[in-house]
């Protein structure tokens, strides 16, 4: 074989990431959903645990529309008329009428003129930013950036990077007065919703401090915003960082992989914009999209979410996850303060973290733990994600379990 020479390698770097901690190993098998009953909600059962029952704590589908009624409907309806794969790249023959018609639904979601679908966010952010980017470009992003973000950065050629402390304006400001002149544009990129905090960009202040410094660089100071947390889950239309802020960015990337319940990314701008991504984004013009069932399934689930159902839900889990930010402060732990449905529960102790998970696993309970090197020292915690679809009692049953940990 001629990768022999080349597999100690890697099952030694392999063996490196068990030793830090931070080897994802063996992934939990969704096996089934089970229905809840007596004032619970939804179940899951795992295929090494049969005849368990977990409350999942730790999913990204912020309103449960992956599982909805008409969702579903929808995307079985699209896969008998259009088939199981789009076939071909957009520009070849891999466009169909779903894909055209969820482009617009979602600018018209966002208050934008144009749209533009790709197969994933990551694959969004890793074909907007090296477009828009180049020799004379000054990229100011925030530090606790999604993964996505750094990695688009490192395919694109800029001009410089510089690295803000998290949410720190005062600090992005020194950074654009420091560098007039310097640069021809800016592209000021952060996340929306921070995916391990659940705190969320002051975009306001970020929009000002931009509009503020635009005429000292020949073509502007642009925003890119990854808000794949907030849109769906964040605002009381559930319009995300935008909507509770009060303010928009130039350029917005989400998913429709969390809160819509579905798979995929895009990109909303305007027409200018996305008319420039279509013909320069990689990851857009040589990736197969979204199959046009999941494009049908989604547009099904961006007209939930402005439902009058999609208020209730959006009101539920507001409820759901007061309910638990409150309930975590009386089991005696720390969280941050917030309306996010990402609470994180702040333990700050790589061995605590890690007991607790176990503790919570041994009473069917699924949550994700971050530990160092993951996190920074001293910013270990536990992740949870409060979905529409949780009820008082499964909030109730899981401050019970905390109350119940020794400390480990």
């Amino acid at each position: 074989m001629s990768a022999e020479k080349l597999l100690p390698i890697l099952h030694q770097h392999v063996e490196s990431l068990k030793a830090q901690g931070i080897a994802k190993s063996r992934e939990s098998i969704i096996a089934a959903f089970i229905a809840g009953e007596n004032g619970l909600g939804p179940r899951v059962e795992l295929q090494d645990h049969p005849g368990r029952k977990f409350l999942r704590m730790n999913s990204n589908s912020y309103l449960g529309l992956g599982r909805h009624r008409q969702v579903i409907a929808a995307e079985s309806g699209a896969v008998e008329r259009y088939g199981a794969g789009p076939g071909a790249v957009r520009f070849i023959s891999g466009t169909f009428r779903p894909h055209v018609e969820l482009e617009q639904r979602l600018a018209d979601f966002h208050g934008r003129e144009a749209g533009m679908l790709f197969s994933a966010a990551y694959a969004a952010m890793i074909g907007v930013l090296p477009a828009l980017i180049d020799e004379n470009t000054l990229v100011v992003s925030d530090e606790l950036n999604h993964n996505c973000i750094i990695k688009a950065l490192r395919l694109a050629k800029l001009g410089q990077k510089a690295v803000y402390p998290h949410l720190d304006m005062a600090a992005l400001e020194r950074i654009l007065i420091e560098n007039k002149g310097r640069f021809k544009r800016v592209c000021v990129v952060s996340d929306g919703v921070f995916s391990m905090r659940g705190d969320h960009a002051p975009l306001d202040q970020i929009d000002h401090c931009c509009q503020s410094h635009q005429h000292g660089y020949e073509q502007g100071v642009i925003t890119v915003i990854d808000d794949s947390h907030g849109v769906g889950a964040f605002g009381l239309q559930g319009r995300g960082t935008e909507e509770v802020t009060g303010a928009r960015a130039d350029i917005l990337v989400a998913t429709l992989g969390k809160a819509f319940g579905i798979n995929g990314g895009y990109v909303v701008a305007s027409e200018g914009v996305i008319d420039y991504l279509r013909e320069t984004a990689a990851s857009y013009i040589y990736s197969n999209p979204i199959t046009p069932a999941e494009a049908a399934a989604a547009l099904a689930a961006v007209d939930i979410i402005d439902s009058e159902e999609g208020g209730r839900l959006l009101q539920s889990l507001r409820s759901m996850t007061a309910r638990l930010r409150s309930g975590i402060v009386q089991a005696g732990f720390a969280t941050l303060p917030g309306e996010h449905p990402v609470v994180p529960i702040l333990i700050r102790d790589t061995a605590k973290t890690s007991a607790l998970v176990q503790h919570l696993f041994a009473r069917d309970i699924l949550v994700t733990g971050l530990n160092y090197p993951v996190v920074a020292k001293g910013e270990q915690e536990i992740r949870v994600q409060v979905c529409a679809e949780h009820t008082i009692k499964d909030i109730g049953y899981f401050v019970a379990a905390l109350q119940d940990f020794s400390g480990g």
